[in-house]
């Protein structure tokens, strides 16, 4: 069952569009999402559905087919479809992520292209940033880009790539110049570019349902009109980005605790221990109610940095704060949803156990929490 958050939309649209989400997640998600986790399989034909209803584009112009809603809505939709499916929630999170930077800093022609199909459903987009050797330190990327008179070769390593191997394009950072930060460009390629390949997808310990794999360039050609941006300009959009990016991580956080949430407050009023429903006791009454209120300053975090990104004012400082935040909350949330089920939350018969592995997941991607902690010190301390 879907959840039944009362939504507060800034755009009339995005009501009407609610139930079509729900009813998308009560009929399409929820039911296959414990079994193709199980099994590791990507749903690629859910991604189809999502773009058919309208649901990949939902923050970006009409113009190029895309919903036109604020960010503010668009997240509340993340974190319903997070909710039904983390996969599925973090799939649309990382295609708009994939989307961003053309999206806001390509040329028109570019844009004309491309968005159209890629906010339409027809093509799934991967965000290569990250590389073996440069995780949280990322200007220090070494994938190398040569430009020459036919366009650029690139040549390197990607990791830890959501969508690797099965995305259609890819936005990549690579390096252009030794110039450090300033010597990063962005570049975006089709999935089936020679020279671009993906190596076997990681073994998780959550999100199993969501290939994380890297990207091999191997004398990939791309073409100068790929390029987004001027040269140099990479690590900015990339930063650009990340600050949306961990926004949809909050979402996608807060839907898997309140669904975590859901599912314990409901175990808990049917368990009966003692003569009585287990929801009863003060000790597990207290616990659900510590787990209701920090899912509620989750959501009102990542909501409130929402509302200042769509005013156009700065929000980098307040997206990592709600990022760290709600993961947090989200792991303490599926620790203690695990714990209120007892020996049930320890088995595959009831979700708990897979929202426990997916928070734990979500303090790491988009920048650790660790990084967050820095971004917000430096936000303090430089007034930036």
């Amino acid at each position: 069952m879907s959840l039944t958050v009362t939504r507060e939309f800034t755009d009339p649209a995005a009501n009407e569009l609610l139930p079509t989400v729900r009813r998308i997640c009560d009929d399409v998600l929820i039911p296959q999402a414990a079994k193709a986790e199980e099994a590791g399989e990507f749903p690629r034909e859910v991604f189809r559905t999502l773009g058919a209803a309208g649901l990949l584009g939902l923050p970006y112009s009409t113009q190029y087919g895309g919903g036109g809603l604020p960010l503010h809505d668009y997240l509340q939709v993340v974190e319903e479809l997070a909710a039904a499916w983390a996969t599925v929630g973090l799939g649309v999170s990382v295609h708009t992520l994939a989307t961003f930077p053309l999206a806001t800093y390509g040329t028109e022609a570019q844009r004309e292209r491309h968005l159209p199909t890629w906010l339409g459903g027809e093509l799934l987009g991967a965000y290569c940033l990250s590389e073996p050797a440069a995780g949280s330190d990322a200007a220090a990327l070494q994938t190398r880009a040569v430009c020459g008179d036919d366009g650029y070769v690139v040549d390197g390593v990607k990791a830890w790539i959501s969508h690797g191997g099965v995305a259609d394009f890819y936005t990549a950072m690579v390096r252009t110049s030794d110039d450090g930060a300033k010597g990063i460009t962005c570049l975006i390629l089709d999935g089936q570019t020679p020279g671009l390949s993906a190596r076997p997808p990681e073994h998780k310990l959550g999100f199993t349902g969501s290939p994380t794999a890297q990207m091999v360039f191997e004398g990939v050609k791309v073409p100068s009109d790929q390029r987004v941006g001027e040269e140099g300009q990479g690590f900015g959009i990339a930063l650009a980005a990340l600050d949306g990016g961990r926004l949809g991580m909050a979402a996608c956080a807060v839907g898997i605790a309140q669904a975590a949430l859901d599912l314990a407050v409901g175990y808990a009023k049917d368990r009966q221990q003692f003569g009585r429903p287990i929801a009863e006791f003060q000790g597990l009454s207290f616990l659900l109610a510590d787990m209701a209120t920090g899912v509620a300053a989750s959501r009102a975090m990542y909501l409130a940095a929402a509302r200042k990104r769509d005013r156009g004012e700065a929000f980098g400082a307040d997206a990592a704060m709600a990022k760290l935040f709600a993961t947090d909350t989200a792991m303490q949330v599926t620790t203690d949803a695990v714990q209120v089920l007892g020996g049930a939350g320890y088995v595959k018969d009831y979700p708990a156990e897979r929202y426990f592995r997916e928070a734990k997941a979500l303090q790491i991607v988009e920048g650790t929490n660790q990084i967050q902690r820095v971004v917000i010190g430096r936000s303090l301390t430089r007034g930036s």
